[in-house]
């Protein structure tokens, strides 16, 4: 079935702050919409509307047909307690809330129920649409050639991070929705799974609305870009594709600025010629009224004269004043300044492997020899489950090797950003969990550092756990810069990061003078940040290329 998914004059809001209003948009059969915005402008909430999870404070969403199914995938997909990667696939394919609508009408259709034929019916469909017949069978071949070898009846729970990612792009691959509505679905995905994901959203017959965090990918699958601009309170629509939409706004923010300074050099020039008209006409009603007694009555009425002419022109420059068409000065955006604090410099060796070997279960790191120099700048590549993190790990001294030795170098200060932002999940207040990570920073200078993070007093109070996972992204950010450190190691740094916010940390990344181990999928990231290695994991192998 094809479908169309028709949004009109949409608002939303925390409160007292809107994130948006006006919005229109139209997803058509076969269209990829690309959705962007800094973190806290709305995107999420945006596709919770569409996909008819959360109400509009205006506005209204419809489907033509109005029974089109419409699948949100949402980011940091839900691990229930006792679900296994087979039910995990039934619901996010909408499979397993089809199947309850089908039994439900089953029986109201067996108790004779007025009306149950119809939407026994309408559950049939929907419930065949949706793929629910052969999805098993389809579950079985889609899991093998993605490589996740766990079993459809595998605890979710118990999956590596990697596995989850793998069995996320399964529910994807597997589903049939007439509309898909992606929240980040890059993530945590390897480059083989990103280039799978792209294929499949490319040849989707479904209208597509997705918002991602990988630059490569909006390029080679977005038709359009809707931009939601918090600082402007704008939503725009861009047609053209990513590249297309970076220079379109690039052009548009340009003219916005110069329209406004052309506006304001105007206003400028006339309230200035108006105020020195009001000072000759009071200088001149000065001088009348000083030469009152002048019996010359020529130089009187002159002077009376060319007093009334100056408050004409000054009347006729307010005039022109008030019909000028107001622009309004663009608003700047808040943007992420970040700096990576550099702790003095550690010795000549960062870091040493030394036929390194580590077994877990069925998985074998190494034997690995490597040696990581003072300011080596190292880029850690590989697929999914090939041990990258797990090497890191043994280089920092976090797992001790089965065989051969690790060490660390004398004066090695980490700072690292690990896949979970493990530092900020627990149930204490951001402020505390950041304070307890910096004692030397008093509350008010952790507050100011993370208000500089765009965390503010909203986000410091809350559990560090309700936190988003870009918000937990940018506390790790801050903590960086809070401490001074000479081996920064970042594993998917921009995962749930914002466009802009990878862009700055990219940025901090050519200025920082230590020692880097980068592990990333993000291709235009390994293009950005100068790296002086490379070095590929694969089947706990390591190799340098």
């Amino acid at each position: 079935m094809t479908a169309t998914l028709v949004a009109k004059d949409l608002a939303a809001g925390h409160g007292e702050r809107t994130l948006f209003s006006g919005l229109d948009l139209v997803v058509a059969p076969g269209e990829v919409i690309g959705l962007v915005g800094a973190n806290g402008a709305g995107k999420s909430t945006l596709l919770r509307m569409l996909a008819g999870l959360d109400e509009p404070e205006e506005g209204s969403v419809s489907l033509s047909p109005p029974h089109a199914t419409v699948g949100h995938l949402p980011q940091e997909p839900e691990r229930r307690p006792g679900e296994t990667v087979r039910d995990f696939l039934a619901r996010r394919t909408g499979v397993a809330a089809a199947q309850a609508e089908l039994d439900a009408t089953t029986r109201a259709l067996a108790d004779g129920h007025p009306g149950a034929d119809d939407a026994y019916a309408v559950a049939l469909e929907r419930w065949l649409s949706l793929g629910a017949a052969d999805l098993d069978e389809r579950a079985e071949e889609v899991t093998a050639t993605l490589g996740l070898r766990t079993g459809l009846d595998r605890p979710m729970t118990s999956l590596s991070g990697g596995q989850a990612a793998r069995a996320s792009l399964a529910s994807l691959l597997l589903s049939r929705y007439d509309v898909f509505l992606l929240d980040e679905p890059t993530n945590d995905l390897d480059l083989d799974g990103l280039r799978t994901l792209e294929s499949f959203v490319t040849g989707l017959r479904a209208g597509t609305v997705l918002v991602s965090h990988d630059r490569e990918f909006l390029a080679c699958t977005v038709h359009k870009v809707l931009e939601l601009d918090l600082a402007q309170q704008q939503v725009t629509l861009f047609g053209g594709g990513y590249t297309a939409y970076l220079e379109e706004r690039e052009t548009a923010r340009r003219h916005a600025r110069e329209r406004y300074e052309e506006y304001a050099g105007t206003r400028a020039t006339l309230e200035a010629r108006a105020r020195t008209q009001r000072a000759w006409m009071d200088k001149g009603v000065r001088n009348a009224r000083r030469k009152a007694s002048d019996n010359d009555k020529i130089q009187r009425n002159a002077r009376i004269e060319s007093t009334e002419k100056q408050a004409a022109k000054a009347r006729q420059t307010d005039r022109l004043i008030e019909r000028l068409e107001v622009v309004e000065e663009p608003r700047k955006e808040w943007e992420l300044r970040m700096e990576i604090a550099a702790a003095p410099r550690s010795g000549a060796v960062v870091a040493t492997l030394r036929g390194a070997e580590l077994r877990r279960g069925d998985f074998r790191l190494g034997p690995v020899d490597l040696r990581i120099d003072w300011a080596d700048r190292v880029a850690i590549t590989g697929p999914n489950g090939s041990g990258k993190s797990t090497l890191l790990a043994v280089l920092l001294g976090r797992l001790r090797p089965d065989r051969g030795a690790a060490s660390l170098g004398s004066g090695v200060v980490v700072g690292e950003i690990d896949q979970a932002r493990a530092l900020f999940f627990g149930d204490e207040a951001l402020l505390d969990a950041f304070g307890a990570a910096t004692p030397e920073l008093e509350p008010a200078e952790v507050r100011t550092l993370l208000a500089k993070y765009g965390l503010k007093a909203a986000h410091v109070l809350r559990p560090a756990a309700t936190l988003s996972p870009g918000e937990r992204t940018r506390a790790a950010l801050a903590l960086l810069q809070a401490r001074g450190v000479n081996l920064l190691v970042l594993d998917e740094p921009t995962n749930h990061l914002d466009l802009p916010a990878i862009e700055q940390l990219e940025s901090a990344l050519a200025s920082y003078p230590g020692t880097l181990l980068l592990v990333t999928h993000d291709r235009r990231m390994l293009e950005a940040v100068h790296t002086t290695r490379r070095i590929a994991v694969a089947d706990g192998r390591v190799t340098e290329h």
